[in-house]
Formats: structure tokens, sequence, C-alpha cells
């Protein structure tokens, strides 16, 4: 239940709570995914699944465990020290994205914002990682599969890394083109993960 409580706080805060506070503050809908078939089109409707995936199997741990062999566990890494790191990620993750999210403050968006002009983000996190936001979401799913590790948790792990990435180099090319010369250097001062 508390893994269930924490996923549920982890989505009202990161989204949907960021999303309301965006809105009301610039009257933008920070949510740019549209129904298009290009690649950032169905990059946003992979990030639904995987979500739709980590709801149903969090869901399961919490309120069917008996149903939870289906998953297929690795029951050779179920172990409290794994379960202790994971939940430290898990918590080092809302409080990383958070941290990241605030620090974006109006320029945060949910994928690309080709109609809204935003300033690049330099600062604080960003001045580590040009991409702490997708890290922090990365560290939650190798946390999540550390707290219950089986097939299920793996393929979401797996399926958001390559997500993310591709979301990643979308975001990059639309920056490079945003930006030019200040993106260009700022890759070259700050590594794109950390």
């Amino acid at each position: 239940m508390l893994l269930f409580t924490y996923f549920v706080v982890y989505f009202l805060l990161v989204f949907v709570l960021r999303s309301v506070l965006l809105w009301k503050k610039t009257g933008i809908n920070p949510l740019t995914f549209d129904k298009k078939d290009d690649a950032h089109g169905f990059n946003g409707k992979v990030f639904k699944i995987i979500s739709l995936i980590e709801l149903i199997v969090v869901g399961v741990y919490a309120f069917k465990n008996e149903w939870y062999d289906y998953l297929l566990p690795f029951w050779y890494l179920e172990n409290p020290s794994s379960q202790k790191i994971g939940w430290s990620l898990l918590i080092m993750s809302l409080v990383w994205v958070w941290i990241s999210q605030s620090q974006m403050a109006e320029s945060w968006r949910i994928g690309i914002d080709e109609k809204n002009k935003t300033e690049l983000v330099t600062k604080g996190l960003f001045s580590i990682s040009r991409n702490p936001i997708f890290f922090g979401i990365m560290i939650a799913n190798i946390g999540l599969f550390l707290v219950i590790p089986n097939a299920f948790t793996l393929l979401i792990t797996s399926l958001s890394a390559i997500s993310i990435n591709t979301q990643i180099r979308l975001e990059e090319e639309f920056l490079k083109e945003e930006f030019g010369q200040l993106y260009i250097a700022y890759c070259k001062k700050v590594r794109r993960w950390i």
C-alpha cells in the first residue's frame, strides 16, 4: 500500500499539481504531446502506456498480492538491502524532479511546445545535467525495480529508457533550432545526463 501511495503522490505532485500551477500562472497547458502520427506524438502514446503498466503493476503489488506471481518476480533479487536502496532512490527522485521543475519555472513542459516561447534554463540542476527531470524519472524507475524486482518493472525501466532517450533527442533538435549557438554552447559545457 505504501508503494501505491508513493506513486499516487508522485504523479499528483510531478504531473498534476505542477501542470495546474503553471496553467494558473501563465494560462499555458504544459502537456504538449499531440495526436499527430510523428515521433513526438508516438512517444507521448508510449509514455501513457508505460504509466498505465506502472499503475497496474503497483496496484497488483498493493491490492492483489495473490496475483503478484503473474508479474514474474525475480525472487533471487528480493532482499531488504535492495528494497532500502530502491526506496532511497524513489524518495531522491521525487525531490530531484520537483526541484528541477521548480528551476524550470515557466519553461517547464511535458513534451515540445512549438507554440509558446520559453527561456533556456541552464542554472541550478541544469548546470550539471541537461535533462535532470528525465534523469530523476529514470532514478524512480530503477528504484521501483529494486523495491519490486519482476519482469514488468524491468519492462517499465527498459521502455522508459528507450522513450526518454527518444524524447531527449527530439527536444535537443528542437532546442538547437530554437536557441541556436546558445544551446550548442550549453551542450558543450553540460552533459546530457550528469
